[in-house]
């Protein structure tokens, strides 16, 4: 690579780290993804008390987190993207170096600070630990830098096994009536070029999975008969190649293609 490219992806993301999928009551979304041949970690508390979540880890490094409001407690936030429907809202990718990338958005006219953030776990004494960089939201939900500091504790072996052999989150696929707005947003934000998709639409390709930005009925097409309301419209999960898969289910308001891959 040359000193000008390195430089102009210095801070940039490296992969698809999660998915927010938020919902109005967190018991019948992790029954809705375990019913779907999926290993769901213990819940746990965020945001002060307010909003829980339990996470589906995948071995490749990504996860989904499915978020609700705590019965009795408020979130204003999750309260705004219930409005527009249960679904995917939050998309997190993964930097190596949070200093660099957040230098990198602010070269590039978005405001963001480094954050670091803990989370307790179910083992007594230990505690998640992630730097963070959330600029504003935009258009489409939220999106946000992470950079794992804990990594150890987070993908454990007793977490990354799943029924569906599941292994890796593949794609994320944003439907959207211009294309091309929110193309611009996710390169800005991942520091990474666009490209033309062959299905028409936009994709930026991450060193773990991509990102597809396509027009509405382009995203229909490619998860049939899926009813989406989010822009963040569906996922894309690898599973061993052995196992026999549904091509394309529903759960909690997004669309999931399940792809075959070599073991």
């Amino acid at each position: 690579m040359s000193a000008f490219m390195a430089t102009q992806y210095r801070g940039a993301a490296i992969g698809l780290d999660h998915v927010g999928i938020v919902g109005a009551d967190l018991a019948v979304l992790a029954q809705a993804y375990s019913g779907l041949g999926f290993h769901l970690t213990p819940p746990a508390m965020h945001a002060s008390g307010r909003t829980a979540n339990r996470c589906i880890m995948l071995q490749d490094g990504s996860y989904l987190e499915l978020m609700a409001t705590v019965p009795g407690k408020s979130s204003a936030t999750l309260d705004r993207f219930l409005a527009r429907g249960h679904g995917a809202h939050i998309l997190a990718l993964e930097v190596a170096d949070e200093v660099a990338a957040r230098d990198r958005l602010h070269n590039a006219g978005m405001a963001g600070e480094i954050e670091v953030t803990g989370r307790d776990t179910d083992q007594p004494g230990s505690k998640l630990r992630f730097a963070l960089i959330l600029p504003a939201d935009p258009p489409e939900g939220r999106m946000l830098l992470i950079r794992h500091l804990t990594r150890d504790l987070f993908w454990r072996p007793d977490t990354v096994v799943h029924v569906n052999h599941a292994v890796a989150l593949t794609e994320v696929v944003y439907a959207a009536q211009s294309p091309a707005e929110t193309m611009t947003r996710l390169s800005r934000l991942s520091g990474r070029p666009a490209e033309p998709d062959p299905a028409g639409g936009y994709r930026i390709p991450l060193a773990r999975g991509v990102l597809r930005v396509l027009p509405q009925q382009v995203a229909v097409a490619l998860f049939p008969g899926a009813t989406v309301t989010a822009p963040l419209f569906g996922l894309t999960i690898a599973v061993a190649a052995a196992t026999t898969t549904r091509q394309t289910v529903a759960a909690g308001g997004v669309a999931i293609r399940f792809v075959s891959v070599p073991a």
